[in-house]
C-alpha cells in the first residue's frame, strides 16, 4: 500500500516547478502502478502550450478557473472545478489559467518517472528509468 500526503512532497525534488504550473507527483513509475498521479497548479493568467506526443493524460479540476484550446479544432473549453478532460488523441493544446490559479488531478499513461519537463515542443519525453 502507498500513502502519500501532498505535505510529503513539498520542497522535494516530486514539486517540479514549471514556471506556468507546478506538478506534486504523488505516484510515478518507480511506483509499478502502470500510470502517475499529479496535483497540479496552473497558474492564474498564464498560457502553455502543450503536445503529450508520448502519453495520454486525463485531467480533473478541482479548484479555479481557466481553458483549454485545442489546436487541432480551435475548439475553446472552459475550465472550472468538476471539468475533466482527457487528452485521448494526442492533441496539441493550449491551456490557460484564468482568473484564479486552477488545481487539477492529472493521471499520465505511461507513467512519468518524476523528472520530466516540456521541451521546446511542449512534449515530455519518455523516459524508462527513474
Amino acid at each position: 500500500m502507498i500513502v502519500k500526503k501532498l505535505s510529503d512532497l513539498t520542497g522535494t525534488d516530486a514539486a517540479v516547478d514549471g514556471g506556468n504550473w507546478v506538478s506534486r507527483r504523488f505516484l510515478l513509475r518507480k511506483d509499478g502502478m502502470g500510470f502517475s498521479m499529479h496535483d497540479t497548479i496552473i497558474r492564474a493568467g498564464t498560457e502553455t502550450y502543450i503536445h503529450y506526443a508520448n502519453h495520454l493524460e486525463a485531467v480533473y479540476c478541482v479548484e479555479g478557473d481557466g481553458e483549454i484550446e485545442d489546436l487541432e479544432t480551435g475548439i475553446v473549453h472552459p475550465i472550472s472545478d468538476g471539468t475533466l478532460y482527457a487528452l485521448n488523441g494526442h492533441e496539441r493544446h493550449k491551456l490557460r489559467g484564468g482568473s484564479r490559479d486552477m488545481r487539477m488531478v492529472c493521471v499520465f499513461t505511461p507513467p512519468l518517472t518524476g523528472r520530466e519537463v516540456h521541451d521546446e515542443n511542449g512534449v515530455y519525453p519518455v523516459l524508462t528509468e527513474d
